[in-house]
């Protein structure tokens, strides 16, 4: 008698194998989510002057955007490109609405009063951006050639300038360069992207005339903080001493003193990071790094791993934003950019870019795990 034997009969998959199969989640990338999740709660524990009625409340969020990020990898990519041109046009008219009978707060007028909430069209604008110069792109060739580069310029310029009119300068860069990234990824001619730069270096003049006051002063203040130490300089100077004083391994969580003693201004959002170099010192700060570089890394390639056009440029860009929201941040804080009011991606706290980030990571698990159905 011949018996074979066929390794099918001794695969046993587990429960919990089954059960992540089924809500369509990506291990690696959600490890990552996590983690820095966790670490979120830990230092804003700290910032927010061991308030636990703040970590609740973020705690909530956090879970709200997991809960969204799980119900956007559940639907078919194919749905998303299918709604890519409605969702735009959705949140240009909402951008529109924002500037007619926007809510004001901060100086600025950004919110859409809903009744029972308060929303902010241009979070949602982060993902369809680049879900509509995908789904344009898609449509053609690639690498595009000129007539597609300037539609897409076009199409990423009226969303970036109605934010930046309201004003909301760190939101225009992050959406300007969702939908750059998604023409990057396609391919675009170095000429076409030197074209771009010339153009808008020469238009620096123009800018600036437009720049409000406030704007004009931060850029100043980048150049020069110690012109105006006690005012304009106040908040970059500070957030160079707390990351200096932490040394090579911080002092220790709730150990920070220029959040405690309240000599960081805000030091529970934008400058998180100055707290978190204060307590973890360099040590933290290159895990940190480490931890945000191999999420980008998963995430690009989930992207090379997309089935078609659309997938892989949205993927691609989807990862670029956040590589940004990074950069930016991180660059600010250490006084090497101009303060533009970007968080600190999954850390800083708040819960709209949260969400946003979340239901960005969820379309890319949608790709990494329909892609037979592509």
């Amino acid at each position: 008698m011949k018996i074979e034997l066929r390794h099918e009969q001794f695969e046993t998959p587990s429960m919990l194998g089954n059960f992540l199969r089924k809500l369509h989640i990506d291990i690696p990338l959600f490890i990552g989510l996590l983690l820095i999740s966790i670490i979120s709660l830990l230092i804003l524990y700290s910032a927010g002057g061991q308030d636990m009625d703040v970590l609740v409340r973020q705690l909530s969020r956090v879970g709200l955007a997991f809960l969204l990020m799980t119900v956007l990898a559940h639907i078919d990519p194919y749905q998303f490109k299918r709604y890519s041109t409605l969702l735009f046009g959705l949140g240009v008219l909402l951008l529109i609405a924002v500037l007619v009978m926007g809510q004001i707060g901060k100086g600025a007028q950004r919110w859409l009063e809903l009744g029972f909430f308060r929303f902010q069209p241009s979070e949602m604008i982060k993902i369809t951006t680049p879900m509509m110069i995908a789904w344009y792109l898609a449509e053609y060739p690639l690498p595009p050639k000129s007539k597609q580069f300037f539609i897409a310029i076009i199409l990423i310029a009226v969303p970036t300038l109605l934010i930046a009119k309201q004003p909301d300068l760190g939101t225009a860069l992050l959406v300007a360069s969702s939908g750059a990234g998604v023409l990057f990824f396609a391919g675009i001619s170095w000429r076409f992207m030197a074209a771009v730069c010339v153009t808008l270096a020469s238009l620096t003049p123009i800018i600036w005339h437009f720049m409000h006051g406030y704007q004009r002063d931060r850029v100043l203040t980048f150049l020069s903080p110690e012109a105006d130490p006690l005012g304009r300089g106040y908040h970059i100077i500070q957030s160079k001493i707390a990351i200096g004083s932490g040394g090579i391994y911080g002092k220790g969580w709730l150990g920070s003193t220029q959040s405690e003693l309240e000599f960081l201004p805000e030091s529970s959002t934008d400058f998180i990071f100055a707290v978190f170099a204060e307590e973890f010192g360099l040590a933290g700060c290159l895990g940190l790094l480490t931890l945000y570089l191999l999420i980008i890394a998963r995430c690009l390639y989930i992207a090379s791993q997309a089935q078609n056009t659309y997938s892989r440029l949205l993927a691609s860009s989807l990862a670029f934003t956040f590589f940004v929201y990074v950069f930016v941040n991180i660059g600010m804080v250490i006084g090497v950019l101009p303060v533009v009011g970007v968080p600190l991606p999954l850390i800083s706290y708040g819960g709209t870019s949260i969400v946003t980030l979340l239901a960005g990571f969820g379309i890319l698990m949608s790709i990494h795990t329909h892609k037979a159905s592509q």
